[in-house]
């Protein structure tokens, strides 16, 4: 993207991300909570596509805003018993909590600015797509290890799902 378009889009998900991502951690009520969330990825997936880094985008998308919400969701509703207070009480770790996000923000905001952020000609060039070279990457050379960290994946479904259910033991 070029011209004004650009900053202002920036700018746009910026907001939105981080209100979402405050969201998240401010709402008492968890639901709300896995939603915001849902948000908080597809304006991440926004940036993504900002840096023209198309595989990422679709990734973000389709793993972490479908998959992994949903999942989440699915999770808080099995979990969740009687009334959806009960299911989310008040930490009292937010003194605590509130030291260590802004010690972050602190390390994060202090590397950013006494970085270098040095950007070669290479680089400002245009690019082609990179998901056809992941793909063909992925299924030859990595078959292995992505299959394997999909039965993983499933595996820890079907055992959230029984832990969720209470299963009983027959003696």
């Amino acid at each position: 993207m070029s011209g004004m378009a650009s900053p202002v889009i920036f700018w746009v998900l910026a907001v939105v991300t981080v209100g979402a991502g405050l969201a998240v951690a401010l709402t008492r009520n968890i639901v709300h909570s896995a939603l915001f969330l849902v948000l908080t990825f597809i304006g991440t997936a926004g940036f993504f596509m900002l840096l023209e880094a198309d595989f990422l985008a679709a990734v973000q998308i389709l793993i972490y805003a479908g998959g992994v919400s949903v999942l989440l969701v699915f999770g808080v509703m099995l979990t969740r018993h009687g009334n959806i207070k009960l299911s989310n009480p008040l930490n009292r770790y937010k003194i605590t909590g509130g030291i260590v996000a802004a010690l972050l923000l602190l390390l994060t905001g202090g590397l950013i600015l006494y970085s270098e952020w040095e950007v070669s000609p290479e680089a400002l060039r245009e690019q082609e797509s990179t998901v056809s070279a992941i793909a063909v990457s992925m299924l030859s050379e990595y078959v292995i290890p992505f299959e394997a960290a999909a039965l993983l994946l499933l595996v820890a479904l079907i055992g959230a799902v029984l832990l969720a259910k209470g299963v009983k033991h027959s003696k």
